[in-house]
């Protein structure tokens, strides 16, 4: 993705923008979907559930990782069928590492715009999640399409580097005093 597209764990994403950045090719499983309603939304994201459930999925991720890709899911569906239009498409990719969601629709002239200033009470707040919850994200002008999308991490990489900063176990001829 793009440098811009790139989150800083540390740095939240920025209120006012949201990234332009290309929609990156990853190698991976990858499974469409047609988006026509929210009840489609619906049974979409209940089908994904079940996808990243299958053992070859799940073993490479953890609960939370898979419950932060369908939140994001979510978010990003919901908002192409109140803010985009027309034939709205969803497509995951579950590659190594993670899965990179990519929801588009047919307008390209009304780019995703993270809500400032706004009470939490009255909504709105997708976007912010999204790039919370995010390696990457950001959208993509195509002729005649918007490409919105979002890499999450599989949460593994996150356990693998915490046991490498784990101490070593105590040596058995080494008393444990108090």
């Amino acid at each position: 993705m793009a440098q811009e597209a790139s989150r800083d764990p540390g740095r939240p994403a920025s209120p006012a923008s949201w990234p332009s950045a290309p929609v990156p090719s990853v190698p991976g499983d990858v499974w469409h979907w047609q988006l026509s309603s929210m009840p489609v939304v619906s049974r979409v994201r209940s089908d994904l559930r079940a996808r990243i459930a299958h053992p070859s999925v799940s073993a490479g991720s953890t609960d939370d990782a898979r419950d932060g890709l369908l939140l994001v899911f979510e978010e990003l569906a919901s908002n192409a069928m109140r803010h985009g239009g027309g034939d709205i498409r969803a497509v995951v990719v579950a590659g190594p590492g993670g899965w990179l969601l990519d929801l588009s629709d047919e307008a390209p002239d009304r780019p995703p715009i993270p809500a400032v200033d706004r009470d939490p009470a009255l909504g709105g707040m997708g976007l912010h999640l999204v790039a919370q919850l995010s390696l990457d994200y950001g959208w993509e002008r195509r002729p005649g399409r918007k490409h919105v999308l979002a890499r999450l991490p599989s949460g593994r990489e996150e356990l693998e580097s915490a046991r490498d900063r784990l101490p070593e176990p105590r040596s058995p001829e080494i008393p444990w005093h108090d």
